[in-house]
């Protein structure tokens, strides 16, 4: 046993209020330390830190409506792509420029041998120490800015970066700004029950009525009745003016009315079938039947007189449109081809019978001169491009469903089309790079009527679903100027 002395002794020796106080040494006074890293590798670090973030699972960003979230977010990672190029590697851009090629295999394990070699080299050269401190020196050939008195982070080439122009974003959007009932719309991909006029009314064809609806009053009218007749609406055309409308009826005769003073103006004969297809050229009116016959007239003249009869087609014409200089007239059939018609002959002089299913959609391009789009049915499911200057196909793109319409922008090189069996969409392309630009759904029946609205910017399309739907699809500031060639006979004067 210990003594009761010793015990407090050691009690008071183990304490830590007896230990003496630690004595701190200050280091010496230093600045910062800065690394340098002039001999890391930082290419093959970047590429390698961008290709490995590739697979990784990204936030989906909040949608507007418009389909354009991938894009802007595309443009945001690439300015900071770019960005970061300038400051790490001195790659001087001074505008957006695309992303690098992805990495094929053959390229992926060329970089990996050359980080392999990289790593042997370091190995091989390593000695301590491992970082070297010193201050930065930059030569004059350096991305730097040389301002001593710039309050930007960045250098002159980042600053001209970020304040390069960037192209607004195209916002198109996903939900239509309005839509109308359509009672008894027929679900028939050969009939043009709908049309807008230049001075913005529209045109529907319900039954055995027609009627008017103002775009800037949002009233309806209606304009004629055919019950009493026992017959039905199966297209409508507004003239150029859109003082006039023309009503092709089931039994094949046709109605030109006067919308100013509501009156029929006009009863024209000669089709012994429906009349599914109208097209207006100034005073001339040129319709096409199940008949197999497209007949021009001049609603000037007295209705008695004959009419000029077109005839190639085996099947009923469902598609017939006017070029832009009323020149040449398109026209498609149930036989699946495609006729380009003169004002000097009544026989076609060009045919195209590239499609395999029924021609209904048909547009001439008002920016490039002879520029003919056409679209077929379920069985081929393809719009293609012809050049009726030389007669030659040009490009042709599948769309997946059946194609019941088409319409140029009158401002840029786009066009839209309208889809039935089976995806009842709505398109808008890029020509000629034929990238699709928007798609539209909402119709749970297939599209089969498509109106430009006169300022070129909305659309209206109609569906056996019985409703029409008005879209903007289309900007009003043109994207480009059009082409002049002294070549174009029909642009210029010699």
């Amino acid at each position: 046993m210990f003594s009761e002395s010793y015990e407090r002794r050691l009690l008071q020796q183990c304490s830590p209020l007896a230990r003496k106080p630690s004595v701190l040494v200050r280091p010496e006074p230093m600045d910062r330390f800065i690394p340098c890293r002039l001999d890391k590798n930082w290419e093959t670090s970047f590429q390698a830190i961008r290709r490995g973030t590739e697979n990784q699972p990204s936030k989906k960003p909040r949608s507007d409506g418009t389909g354009n979230e991938n894009a802007s977010t595309g443009r945001d990672h690439l300015a900071y792509s770019c960005l970061l190029r300038n400051e790490l590697l001195g790659a001087q851009i001074e505008e957006l420029r695309g992303p690098p090629t992805p990495c094929s295999e053959g390229n992926r394990a060329a970089l990996g041998a050359v980080q392999l070699a990289s790593a042997a080299k370091a190995a091989a050269a390593f000695s301590p120490p491992v970082f070297r401190f010193r201050a930065p020196t930059y030569s004059a050939e350096e991305n730097i800015d040389p301002s001593p008195f710039s309050l930007s982070p960045v250098s002159a080439k980042s600053q001209k970066l970020l304040r390069s122009p960037r192209k607004a974003t195209r916002k198109i959007s996903r939900i239509p700004f309005k839509v109308l009932d359509a009672p008894d719309l027929q679900d028939d991909f050969y009939l043009n029950l709908v049309d807008w006029s230049a001075q913005n009314v529209l045109s529907v064809g319900l039954g055995s009525c027609v009627y008017l609806w103002s775009a800037c009053t949002s009233q309806v009218t209606r304009l004629c009745d055919l019950s009493s007749e026992g017959n039905t609406v199966t297209s409508v055309a507004w003239s150029e003016r859109g003082h006039l409308v023309a009503v092709g009826t089931q039994k094949g005769h046709i109605s030109v009315w006067d919308v100013a003073v509501n009156k029929e103006v006009s009863k024209l004969q000669g089709h012994v079938a429906r009349v599914g297809a109208l097209a207006w050229n100034g005073d001339m009116l040129s319709s096409g039947s199940r008949d197999r016959h497209i007949r021009q007239r001049d609603t000037r003249t007295p209705p008695t007189q004959a009419s000029r009869v077109l005839q190639g087609h085996r099947q009923e014409v469902c598609g017939l449109k006017w070029s832009p200089d009323g020149q040449s007239l398109a026209s498609g059939g149930n036989d699946n081809k495609l006729f380009v018609w003169s004002m000097h002959s009544t026989s076609p002089v060009q045919t195209y019978a590239a499609h395999v299913a029924a021609v209904k959609a048909i547009a001439w391009s008002p920016h490039q001169h002879g520029l003919l789009a056409s679209g077929g049915g379920t069985a081929d499911r393809c719009i293609r491009f012809w050049n009726t200057l030389t007669s030659q196909p040009m490009q042709c793109v599948d769309t997946g469903s059946q194609v019941c319409n088409l319409a140029w922008s009158k401002h840029s090189s786009e066009l839209v089309s309208t889809h039935g069996y089976s995806q009842n969409q709505i398109l808008v392309w890029k020509y000629p790079s034929l990238t699709q630009v928007a798609k539209l759904t909402g119709h749970s029946y297939r599209v089969l009527y498509l109106a430009l609205s006169p300022d070129g910017e909305a659309i209206v399309t109609g569906a056996g679903d019985e409703t029409l739907r008005f879209w903007n699809v289309f900007s009003k500031t043109p994207s480009h100027k059009e082409n002049k060639s002294v070549l174009n006979l029909y642009t210029a004067l010699r």
